[in-house]
């Protein structure tokens, strides 16, 4: 039986960390104390998070010709990186993430070859796609309404994970999702711009993830909400936690798992990952989350 894959549309970032004594003020010149250089992008985050999980992952993405390495760091991590377009016209996302000692930051997001999606690269890229496998989205990149219309008519299930939260963008993917995935403030700004009660929406299921206060599942269908539980974790860093949970999410769902197990798995992931300081690289294994549940 073949198993499902989880193909995912994101963005790939560089992600310059500058650690500086205080934050720079309007004219300042300020010499930076550290720079780090790592991955970064929800995108790629996701499908980490999928493959870690265990799904066979497809990232359907764009660099600029600066940024070859990073397919080098995706493929490190088990994802699929043939449809990871290089741009002729743009450089490779990146952050500039100024941290000061007290944890305070600003970033700046410069979107690049995310913004320079191909179709011909996505219609390639599903082109091995069948029913039942996976699509996963996020809202850093162009195409999305595109990709959905053409995952659904071969018959895939498409999650969005609607950040950084764009009300136009997640109406206009409503008749394409199975799967709307949204933190607590992009719920409540969702239902405040839409009018809609969150077990009104019309995509299948809603997930609304709520930090150390675990989520909500939403079934529209069957109009039942269920609460779901964080597992007790001392945080470090949160960054890419929501990411960790999307993927790890999808992953159990395109792997057949029961909602609660899929569920109660992606928290255990995300719970892990907030332990650690980073994003991708402190994701944790599948092996990892199933040792932490037991314990």
């Amino acid at each position: 039986m073949r198993r499902k894959r989880v193909y995912c549309l994101g963005s790939i970032n560089v992600d310059y960390f500058y650690r500086v004594p205080h934050l720079v003020r309007p004219g300042e010149t300020l010499a930076a104390v550290s720079l780090d250089r790592k991955l970064g992008g929800k995108g790629a985050n996701q499908s980490i998070a999928a493959a870690r999980a265990g799904s066979e992952v497809h990232h359907i993405g764009s660099i600029g010709n600066d940024g070859h390495w990073l397919i080098g760091m995706l493929e490190k991590n088990n994802v699929w990186t043939k449809h990871v377009q290089v741009s002729s016209s743009a450089s490779t996302g990146h952050a500039i993430i100024m941290v000061e000692q007290s944890g305070e930051n600003q970033i700046v997001l410069f979107p690049g070859a995310n913004r320079d999606q191909s179709m011909e690269n996505v219609t390639a890229a599903l082109g091995n796609a069948k029913p039942g496998d996976w699509l996963l989205m996020q809202n850093e990149t162009t195409k999305q309404l595109e990709v959905a219309r053409s995952a659904r008519k071969i018959g895939m299930d498409v999650a969005y994970s609607a950040a950084p939260f764009d009300v136009d963008a997640v109406l206009s993917l409503f008749p394409f999702l199975t799967l709307l995935i949204m933190n607590e403030i992009e719920a409540e700004q969702m239902s405040n711009f839409s009018g809609m009660a969150l077990e009104d929406i019309p995509v299948p299921y809603v997930m609304v993830t709520r930090g150390e206060r675990g989520g909500i599942w939403i079934d529209t269908k069957r109009q039942r909400k269920e609460s779901v539980a964080a597992f007790s974790a001392r945080a470090v860093d949160t960054t890419g936690a929501g990411d960790t949970f999307a993927g790890y999410l999808v992953a159990g769902l395109s792997g057949n798992l029961s909602i609660k197990n899929a569920l109660s798995r992606a928290m255990a992931a995300a719970a892990i990952q907030v332990t650690r300081k980073g994003a991708s690289e402190a994701i944790p294994m599948a092996d990892e989350v199933v040792e932490f549940m037991n314990q």
